[in-house]
């Protein structure tokens, strides 16, 4: 790992939350050193005074990189690229390839996790003889209308944003 950092970036969040994963993702591309502490769910911690004083909305993950704190997984992976690897195809410079990236960041927040969630919990979180399998298959049914729209997007050859960019490195 790159010591650039010095290993000051702090991630607050448990590795089984989805959010706290995509910028632990972020955080290996980008070649950048963090401490992790567990935090939500079952390590509690989140609705503590001290990590409310951090992020008020008490959800993972947080980071804390020197004295600044940031909160929000697309907003921390933003952070990341322009802080520490300005310029990569992951989160590009040029104004309209990052509009186009940004665009898939904020549209898996606003689209995806609505219709996943349900899903989710379902599967993941409901137990077996609890599961209501008829309104699973509602719910997968809208997912997988979302999904589309993203297989049709990463099999254009030349899309516009850092998925084939990033897919050519």
């Amino acid at each position: 790992m790159s010591n650039d950092n010095q290993g000051q970036l702090t991630i607050w969040g448990r590795k089984n939350s989805v959010n706290v994963q995509k910028v632990l993702w972020c955080l290996s591309e980008l070649d950048l050193a963090y401490q992790r502490i567990d935090a939500g769910m079952a390590f509690g911690r989140n609705n503590e005074p001290d990590y409310l004083a951090m992020n008020p909305n008490g959800r993972v993950p947080t980071l804390v990189d020197g004295d600044f704190v940031l909160w929000e997984s697309n907003s921390i992976m933003r952070y990341l690229a322009l802080a520490y690897r300005p310029g990569l195809p992951i989160y590009p410079d040029a104004p309209k390839r990052r509009a186009a990236v940004d665009r898939w960041l904020d549209w898996t927040l606003s689209t995806m996790q609505p219709v996943d969630r349900p899903v989710f919990w379902a599967l993941v979180r409901t137990p077996v003889a609890q599961r209501d399998m008829i309104a699973i298959q509602k719910d997968v049914d809208a997912e997988a209308v979302q999904w589309r729209i993203v297989d049709a997007h990463l099999a254009t050859p030349h899309a516009p944003d850092c998925a084939s960019s990033w897919r050519r490195r």
